[in-house]
This record gives C-alpha cells, sequence and structure tokens, in this order.
C-alpha cells in the first residue's frame, strides 16, 4: 500500500469525477461518471443520491489501496443546497431551469447593483440569488424548513463531515449574494431574512472536521481523515497561480477551460467590467476580488463540431480561413458576452466532420481573444483544462496574442491540483507547463479581423 493519499470529488457540469492523489501530487487513480440532471419532482434537479452512492463505493475503492488523509469537495458554482438535520429540504436545482418570467421581473427589481455584486444579470438560474428566492417564493413551507443554505462544495463537505460552513469562492460566483469588494453579504441575503441560514465562513483550505464515524468504518478510512471545506473549480484552477501571502500581482492570466471557458486576470481592475458582455468579478480563495469573462465554450464547441467530434488537422484550419466560414456566436442559452444572439454559421458549407472540428476549434479561440482583450489582458497567458487536449488551441491562441506568451498546462485538471493544494494548503506545487508555439497559419490574423468586423 502507497503513502498516504487525498481524494478530490470534482463535480463539473457534465461530469463528475473522483481522484486519488499521493502526497507528492502524482495521481493515483480516477473514477468518473455523467453528471445527470433528473427531469422528475418539482422541477430539473441534480441526482444527487447517485453521485452519493456512486462517491461512497468509488472510495471504498480507493481506500483499499493508500491510507486516506483528507477529502476535498470541488464544483461548479450557481449552485446550492437547502438542508435541515435530517438532509436536502428540496432537491438540488439545476442552474440551467428557467423560472417564470413573471418571476425574473420580480427578482429584477429586489437584486443589488451590478457596481456592488459585479454579478452580472444571467438567464435562467445562473444567478444564484434568483434560484432562492423562486424556491422561497414557490416552496415557501419547505423553504421555511431549511436550517444552512449550503453552497454546492460544501454541501458535499456538510454530507461527509457533519459541519456547516459558507466559503467565499462559491458565494462570490455571480450569485447576487456577495459583495467581492467588501467581501461581506450583499443587501439581497439581508433583505430577504436568509442571514440565519448562512453557516460561518470558513477558508476553502480549512478542515472542518473528520469523516463522521459510520461513514468511516464502511469506507475503511482512517480515523483522523479529514474533510476540507472546499471551493468553486475555476478558483481551484486560479489557485496554484497566486502568492499565499494574497499578492495577485504577478499571477498571469488564466483561461480555465471545459463546459465554461473562463478568463481570469489576477490584479486586474473592476472598474472596466462591463455588465452587458457577461464580465464579474470572481473571489480568489483568498478573499480578494478577480476579474473574469466567460462563454459556455465546452458547450459551444459541442453544437458545432458534435458530441462526437473527430480530430482535425492544420490542413482543415487552413482550408476553414481561406474558404472564408465563420461561427458567429452564440451557440449557447446560458450567458457570455454574446448572450441574447443565436449562433449562426456563414460562409461555404462543411462536408466533413474534420472541417466541423476545425471551425469549432477555431472559434473558442477567437471567442477566447476576444475574452481576454475585454479583461485587459497584457501578460502571461496560462491555458488549463480540457481544451488543453486539442493540439491546436493554445498554438492557434499564441498566434494571435503577440507579445504574450501562452503556456499550457501539462495536466488537464487545474481543478483536482487546487483541490490536492488545499489538502496540502502552504505548498505550492511547480506547474508543470510548456510554451505554445503559434501555428503559422495563412490569413489567420486578418481572419480573425474579418470576424470580429462580424460580431461587432
Amino acid at each position: 500500500m502507497t503513502d498516504s493519499a487525498i481524494i478530490v470529488l470534482d463535480i463539473g457540469k457534465t461530469n463528475v469525477k473522483l481522484a486519488l492523489i499521493d502526497a507528492a501530487g502524482e495521481q493515483l487513480a480516477e473514477r468518473r461518471k455523467a453528471n445527470t440532471v433528473l427531469r422528475d419532482g418539482p422541477y430539473p434537479h441534480h441526482d444527487t443520491e447517485g453521485i452519493w452512492h456512486w462517491m461512497l463505493d468509488t472510495i471504498a475503492e480507493f481506500a483499499a489501496t493508500a491510507p486516506v488523509r483528507a477529502i476535498v469537495p470541488v464544483t461548479h458554482g450557481a449552485t446550492a443546497a437547502l438542508v435541515d438535520d435530517s438532509g436536502l429540504v428540496l432537491p438540488v436545482l439545476d442552474y440551467e431551469f428557467e423560472p417564470p418570467a413573471a418571476q425574473r421581473e420580480q427578482y429584477l427589481a429586489q437584486r443589488p447593483a451590478y457596481d456592488t455584486t459585479y454579478s452580472p444579470s444571467l438567464p435562467a438560474g445562473l444567478n444564484l440569488g434568483r434560484q432562492l428566492a423562486w424556491l422561497a417564493s414557490t416552496f415557501p413551507a419547505d423553504f421555511a424548513r431549511t436550517k444552512h443554505i449550503l453552497m454546492y462544495p460544501q454541501y458535499w463537505a456538510w454530507r461527509l463531515s457533519g459541519v456547516a460552513a459558507a466559503e467565499v469562492t462559491s458565494l462570490g460566483c455571480h450569485t447576487d449574494l456577495w459583495q467581492p469588494s467588501r467581501q461581506q453579504y450583499s443587501q439581497l441575503v439581508e433583505q430577504s431574512g436568509w442571514n440565519p441560514r448562512m453557516p460561518p465562513l470558513r477558508n476553502a483550505w480549512d478542515a472542518l472536521g473528520p469523516v463522521l464515524p459510520a461513514l468511516r468504518e464502511r469506507l475503511g478510512l482512517p480515523a483522523d481523515c479529514q474533510v476540507v471545506c472546499g471551493i468553486h473549480d475555476s478558483n481551484a484552477s486560479l489557485l496554484r497561480h497566486l502568492d499565499a501571502t494574497g499578492s495577485h500581482a504577478a499571477a498571469p492570466a488564466i483561461l480555465s477551460t471545459g463546459t465554461w471557458v473562463i478568463a481570469a486576470l489576477p490584479g486586474g481592475q473592476l472598474d472596466g467590467l462591463q455588465e452587458a458582455s457577461d464580465m464579474l468579478a470572481n473571489c480568489s480563495a483568498l478573499g480578494q476580488p478577480v476579474p473574469c469573462i466567460r462563454f459556455m465554450g465546452g458547450r459551444e464547441f459541442g453544437a458545432l463540431a458534435g458530441t462526437d467530434a473527430v480530430p482535425c488537422s492544420v490542413a482543415d484550419l487552413q482550408q476553414i480561413i481561406d474558404q472564408g466560414t465563420y461561427a458567429l456566436p452564440a451557440f449557447a442559452e446560458a450567458g457570455g458576452p454574446f448572450a441574447g444572439r443565436k449562433g449562426t454559421v456563414v460562409g461555404p458549407a462543411l462536408p466533413t466532420d474534420a472541417e466541423r472540428t476545425a471551425l469549432a476549434t477555431l472559434y473558442c479561440v477567437l471567442m477566447s481573444d476576444w475574452c481576454l482583450t475585454a479583461l485587459g489582458s497584457a501578460g502571461d497567458i496560462v491555458v488549463e483544462g480540457s481544451f488543453t487536449n486539442n493540439p491546436h488551441f493554445a498554438p492557434l491562441l499564441a498566434a494571435l496574442r503577440r507579445g504574450q506568451q501562452v503556456t499550457v498546462t501539462d495536466d488537464a485538471s487545474g481543478t483536482t491540483c487546487g483541490g490536492w493544494m488545499l489538502a496540502h494548503w502552504g505548498t505550492a506545487p511547480a506547474v508543470r507547463s510548456h510554451a505554445a508555439d503559434p501555428i503559422a497559419l495563412q490569413g489567420w490574423a486578418q481572419y480573425r479581423e474579418r470576424w470580429l468586423a462580424q460580431v461587432a
């Protein structure tokens, strides 16, 4: 049996992953499952029980191969669980569910001003405050039974440890619940009477306590196995690029890629953020506001290339540029700087699967480039996440960002590394990365200018 290890529970919008990582930060094992949204019950909701039972079975499997010293939950944002002492009082609402239009109008009248939360007005339930307001008005008896409003990482920490906590990265993720500059709750929380249901604030790296005894025995975990408070996934990716003293000054721009592509500029200015472009201030694990902009890149890539995309070649990319076929945003309905527009493909048709993958790649690079420019990125750029598996993405971006070094992390999951860091707080692993060599495509810069003119 190997030396002690930690387990990271990584719940993304598309997949759920459990990773077993040793003391040196090397991944020993990984298991994945689809993150299913259930359509039964009062509204679309996450399959928390399915995740729970799969998670317990996998933890038991991991515990048989290494002594597990800690479990760290990392999840997507815009999601909360309402619980009492017995468990959920209502299913965990899927943020892509659209409450009735009349409720949206009511909520817009009560949500805080953008310049206090830096949380843009978003569709469906992407503003968590809107979810909570809808649940409170639609299910008043159930909402009244709520003892704790738990952000999604802390819900899983609570199920494992029995300790309720709140944490700033999920609270500050376009929720309308948090004021990043003041590091305190927004007026919405107080006016809605939700303060008593908000648990004590803890650091993302705090150990909340040991795994509950009955679970620990069932899973074969050591008696001292701790449950860490946990973190929002994009902030987990950001974590290893920050100075643990609290300084963001030397941090590069981070492009975290997956279902969502999120560009973050630590140390950037908040006064340049624009609500209409879906720009926001997330909160880092250190509590400091971080200017961000995002689009649903993974979802849009799939819409353009197909869910079973085939690889494309440099020749395929050149063909798209030469023939002048353009993908114009947006191909997902959930936010982004071009929210409300219907995506279109203009120019000659694409007869092959490889050409459709090439167009999707060019589109996601151009959208990422647009977002970095909107943030004011002028220094180094680090690409993390699932797009690191696309060999053309970072080289195409590097060809557009002349004068800025674009590097690619050598692991496809900054979230997993960030989770490992929380269990080893104060120890920052070296970021294994390599520089992206620009792809020398003929007419690529001009293609960008024509694309920009069409989206302006």
